[in-house]
């Protein structure tokens, strides 16, 4: 499995390149931006991300699992409009409905398949279903997921986005885990109070 993620992460360099066309990150006017307090020219090491070898030779997750490469754990991506993140998908796992608000987002399937969709601005839904080596775009800021519904086989699945730093919105975390008083959702949502709270004790644990 070692040497098929060095193959495709490789190989996934070409879209996170196509995407910086994309990119909704502020221009800078310099090459790049040196670690805040530096003086002089960094070394390689300042582009260098190697948070992703712990990938490497690790056993599969039992969870879904997330391990990104953004302007957070590379300060190195301020200005370049672009970052990833490897996705790991367990049998029967979800990436749950969530948004990125300032990326759209490139997922490429390197293992397994994936069931994707989003929901636009008028509330059409589009899905599909991905197989390995395909890739599928997640327009900017809309509500989006990710399911591995095979029964037996994991998944993974690389992420580039047009920002370094885009953001993650979880609806149900954002909806059901906020201090959005009680009744004001089991209006929203036409139900009561004792199913929102219901709702929320669920996703607190």
């Amino acid at each position: 499995m070692a040497s098929k993620l060095h193959f495709f992460l490789l190989l996934s360099v070409t879209c996170a390149s196509l995407h910086i066309s994309m990119a909704g990150d502020p221009d800078i006017l310099t090459d790049f931006i040196p670690p805040p307090g530096f003086f002089g020219a960094p070394s390689g090491n300042y582009f260098t991300f190697t948070g992703m070898r712990a990938l490497v030779g690790a056993p599969f997750p039992t969870t879904f699992k997330v391990l990104k490469a953004t302007m957070m754990e590379f300060p190195a991506l301020e200005g370049q409009s672009v970052s990833y993140s490897v996705l790991q998908f367990p049998n029967g796992t979800v990436n749950p409905p969530h948004t990125h608000p300032r990326a759209s987002e490139l997922l490429f399937v390197l293992m397994g398949s994936l069931q994707v969709g989003f929901v636009d601005t008028t509330n059409k839904l589009f899905t599909q279903t991905l197989q390995e080596g395909d890739i599928f775009v997640f327009p900017k800021g809309l509500v989006h997921f990710q399911f591995n519904c095979d029964a037996k086989n994991p998944a993974l699945a690389l992420s580039a986005f047009g920002s370094a730093s885009p953001g993650t919105v979880k609806v149900p975390s954002a909806v059901f885990n906020s201090t959005i008083d009680d009744q004001v959702l089991a209006l929203s949502f036409k139900t009561d109070v004792a199913t929102i709270q219901k709702l929320k004790s669920g996703l607190s644990g």
